[in-house]
Parts: C-alpha cells; sequence; structure tokens
C-alpha cells in the first residue's frame, strides 16, 4: 500500500519522467543500505572473531564502538593514494572499480520476495553469473597496472584462484538449474516451495541444501575461495605471497576491501536463494516473508566469519587441487547422478 501510494504521488510530480525517477530512486534504496551493511559486517566481523577468541572487539569509538567503520573509513579518505612510478595511472585507478562495480551491479536482479525486485528477467542467474566474473579483470589490472613483479605475479595467481573455482561454482550452480528448470532466481525459491515436505509443514527439508547436500558444500567452499576469504585468502597473506594490491594505498586500497565485503554479501544472499529457499518459511506455521531470507543471509555471513576464525590458511597448491581435483569431478559426478535421478521413477523435482 506504501509503495502504490509513492508511486502516485511521484508519478503526479514528475509526469513522463517517471519511469525514469522510479528505477533510480529503487537503486538508490537498494545501494544505500548495502553500502551501510558493508561497512557494518567489518564491525560485526571484529566483533564475533573477538568473542571467538575470547576478546572484546572494537569498544573505543562511539556507544559499544558503533562508529569505528565510519572512523576507519574517514581514516582511508584521508590516506594519501600512492600511484607508483612507472606504473599506468588511468588503469591503476581503474582497476579497484572494476572489482567493485560488479559486487553492486548484480543485485538489479536479485529478488527479495515474490514481487519486490529491480528487474525479474528471465536469465537472472546467467546475469549474475556473467557480472560477476568480471571481477576477476580489476585483480588482473590492478596487478599489470602496478608496473610490480610482486604484484603481477600476485594478481595472476588470485585470478588463476577465482576462475578455477568459478567452474566449480558454475557446475553446482548447473545442478540447480536441472532441478528448478529455470534460469529466474524467483522460480528457483518458489520451486523449493513444493514437495512432499512442504504438504506436511516441513519446508526446509524441501530446499535444495538437502537433495543436492554435496553441491551445496561445493558453491558454499567455492564462493569462500572466490571472494578470497580465509582459508583461502591467500592475496592477503603477505608473509607468504605478496598480493596484487601490494602498492595500493589509502582509499583505493580500501575499495579492493569493499569489493570483498559486498561481494560476500551477494554470495550469500544467492546461497539464501539457491539452497535455502530464499523468503520461504522453514515451517508450515509461519508465513514466508523477507525476514526469513535476511536471516538466511545473516547466517551464511556468519559462517563466512566462523571459517576464518577456525581454519589456517591453505597453501597454493592446496587450494588449486582442492579445485581441480576434488570439486569439478565432483560436480560432474553428481550432474550424472542427478540427471539419471531425475528420469527415474523416484523423481522428487516433478
Amino acid at each position: 500500500m506504501m509503495i502504490d501510494a509513492l508511486q502516485g504521488l511521484l508519478q503526479g510530480i514528475f509526469g513522463s519522467v517517471f519511469p525514469l525517477i522510479w528505477v533510480l530512486l529503487k537503486i538508490v534504496l537498494i545501494i544505500a543500505p548495502l553500502l551501510l551493511c558493508v561497512a557494518y559486517l567489518t564491525f560485526w566481523e571484529r566483533k564475533v572473531i573477538g568473542w571467538m577468541q575470547v576478546r572484546i572487539g572494537p569498544n573505543r569509538v562511539g556507544p559499544w564502538g558503533l562508529i569505528q567503520p565510519i572512523a576507519d573509513g574517514l581514516k582511508l579518505l584521508l590516506k594519501e593514494v600512492v600511484i607508483p612510478t612507472g606504473s599506468d595511472k588511468s588503469v591503476f585507478l581503474l582497476a579497484p572499480m572494476f572489482a567493485f562495480a560488479p559486487a553492486l551491479a548484480a543485485w538489479a536482479v536479485v529478488p527479495f520476495n515474490d514481487t519486490l525486485v529491480l528487474a525479474n528477467v528471465n536469465a537472472s542467474l546467467l546475469y549474475i553469473m556473467s557480472i560477476t566474473s568480471i571481477g576477476v579483470y580489476g585483480i588482473i589490472l590492478s596487478g599489470w597496472a602496478s608496473n610490480s613483479k610482486y604484484a603481477f605475479l600476485g594478481g595472476m595467481r588470485s585470478a588463476a584462484q577465482m576462475i578455477s573455482y568459478e567452474v566449480a561454482m558454475g557446475l553446482a550452480l548447473v545442478v540447480v538449474l536441472m532441478v528448478s528448470n529455470s534460469l529466474n532466481l524467483g522460480d528457483i525459491v518458489n520451486g523449493q516451495g513444493r514437495g512432499y515436505f512442504v504438504d506436511r509443514g516441513l519446508g526446509f527439508l524441501s530446499w535444495n541444501w538437502l537433495p543436492l547436500l554435496p553441491m551445496f558444500v561445493v558453491y558454499l567452499t567455492s564462493v569462500v575461495a572466490e571472494t578470497n576469504r580465509a582459508p583461502f585468502d591467500l592475496a592477503e597473506g603477505e608473509s607468504e605471497i605478496v598480493g596484487f594490491h601490494v602498492e595500493y594505498s589509502g582509499m583505493a586500497f580500501a575499495v579492493f576491501f569493499l569489493a570483498e565485503y559486498a561481494n560476500m554479501i551477494l554470495v550469500s544472499t544467492l546461497t539464501a536463494i539457491l539452497f535455502l529457499g530464499g523468503w520461504l518459511s522453514p515451517v508450515g506455521f509461519l508465513p514466508d516473508g523477507i525476514l526469513w531470507l535476511f536471516l538466511k543471509i545473516s547466517a551464511v555471513l556468519f559462517v563466512f566469519l566462523w571459517v576464518r576464525a577456525t581454519f589456517p590458511r591453505y597453501r597454493y597448491d592446496q587450494i588449486m587441487r582442492l579445485g581441480w581435483k576434488v570439486f569439478i569431478p565432483l560436480c560432474l559426478i553428481w550432474l550424472v547422478v542427478v540427471g539419471t535421478w531425475m528420469m527415474s521413477p523416484l523423481n522428487i523435482w516433478k
């Protein structure tokens, strides 16, 4: 009702340009809270890991340390951006944007419920896979434009890691597409709201995480590696490997980490939508709603932080072996298993 009233008011004010104004307003309503969440995810990470390690975490700036992300942002804004001698200045400054922009552009097709979506396109999952794969260019360009062999080698390592796990992640999503019979994220969520267990009030047992459990584990692990998070954070492991952003400082350096946290929120949302039922209620006696989606996103983000506080960093050869020799063969085998399952009388996705 409020949205309809707002639409009527804006249409009366702006007339023929109302459709453009309405789209811009929806973009702002998505991006502004997202940027705020990115800032406070850094705060929440420090707090959660502090509690796990029996520490307090940030508590000095503002009540309970709540202004810490704003203080960190101001500090980075005021720091000098040092551009190395002999570097390609324009590419050097554009590279962080290549890493950050896809994490924002992907939200154009992410649904928050049956109707609340900026662009409800049929191939929304294909769009997300395409737009997020551009992020690897930011890493390659940052290493190349720095005019440093260390940054270039670090960029190549990180790019190879991202591409390797994109393959496994894409194959895991192919299995989801097979059982959902759609590339539309809304249809994928609605497909998880049907089945034997839903009729008995146990909707969470009909979500894709259970019948596709190996693919759920592969996807969740792959997105941790894809976002350069621990224990796959070799880009930040300067004691072992000099990363692609070694020549960056100030706000240019911060944009890479904003991209990392924005990607964490994006992949957590996709995990909730593709495997955990999106906005669907886990039990029949509670209504569906956007609150369930936010709770599932928060749970997946907590797993990201938990993993970082728990596992030591992998060696580079271990990371690549896991991606190419374990995950990709497992995905290919599971493709055949699910395909056979769907063609058999025991098909649960009819």
